[in-house]
C-alpha cells in the first residue's frame, strides 16, 4: 500500500462533509467518522503514553505496533462493508491473539487484585489508565455503529482486549500491581 499525501489543505471538507474509503461522502457527525475520531483520539492518547515510557524499550515497541494497528483499523472501519474495495485493509483474528499473548506476558507477573484499582500510581500507570478509558470510549462508538451498520467484528474484539491490556500495563508500571492506588470502600463516609 502506498501513501502520498501532497497537500493537506484540501478544502474538501468545508461543507462538513468528508469522503470514505469507498469514495462516498458523508456528514463528519455520522457515527462512522465518529467511531473514526476516537481511533484517532486513542491513538494520540497512545503516543503520551509511549513518550512517557520510552526508556522502556520492550512497551514502547509494544505501543509502536499498537499505534499502527490503530491506523490500519481507521483503514478498515472507512470502508463501508457492502462497497468495500478488492485488497482494502481488513484487520484479522491474528490481531486479536497477539493481544491476548502481550496481556498474560505482563498478567502473569502481578499479584492478584484484591479491590478495585483506582487510576493512578506512576506518571506512566496514569497515562496508561488514560488511555484504557479512550479505549471504551472509542469502543461505544464502534458499537454504537454495529447497532445500524455492518462492521468488521474483529475491531470489536481488538478494543475489547485492548482496554485489558492498559488495564495490565497501567498495574505493570504500579511495579506489577504492588503500588496500584486501591479503591477503599465507603472511605469519605463520616
Amino acid at each position: 500500500m502506498s501513501i502520498r499525501i501532497d497537500r493537506v489543505v484540501t478544502r474538501g471538507g468545508d461543507t462538513g462533509q468528508t469522503s470514505l474509503g469507498d469514495g462516498s461522502r458523508v456528514f463528519k457527525h455520522s457515527a462512522r467518522i465518529e467511531a473514526i475520531g476516537a481511533l484517532d483520539e486513542l491513538n494520540a492518547t497512545v503516543g503520551l503514553l509511549r513518550a512517557h515510557c520510552m526508556d522502556d524499550a520492550r512497551v514502547s515497541a509494544v505501543l509502536m505496533t499498537l499505534q499502527n494497528l490503530l491506523f490500519d483499523m481507521g483503514a478498515d472501519i472507512c470502508q463501508p462493508e457492502p462497497t468495500r474495495r478488492e485488497g482494502a485493509m481488513h484487520v484479522v483474528q491474528e490481531h486479536v491473539l497477539w493481544l491476548e499473548e502481550r496481556i498474560e506476558s505482563l498478567q502473569s507477573a502481578q499479584l492478584p487484585l484484591t479491590s478495585f484499582v483506582l487510576p493512578g500510581g506512576s506518571l506512566q500507570a496514569a497515562w496508561a489508565h488514560k488511555a484504557r478509558t479512550q479505549t471504551r470510549a472509542t469502543e461505544r462508538r464502534f458499537v454504537e455503529l454495529a447497532q445500524t451498520e455492518q462492521i468488521n467484528p474483529v475491531l470489536l474484539k481488538i478494543l475489547n482486549r485492548l482496554s485489558d491490556y492498559f488495564f495490565v500495563l497501567s498495574r505493570y508500571f504500579n511495579n506489577n500491581g504492588q503500588a496500584d492506588v486501591l479503591w477503599v470502600p465507603g472511605k469519605n463516609r463520616k
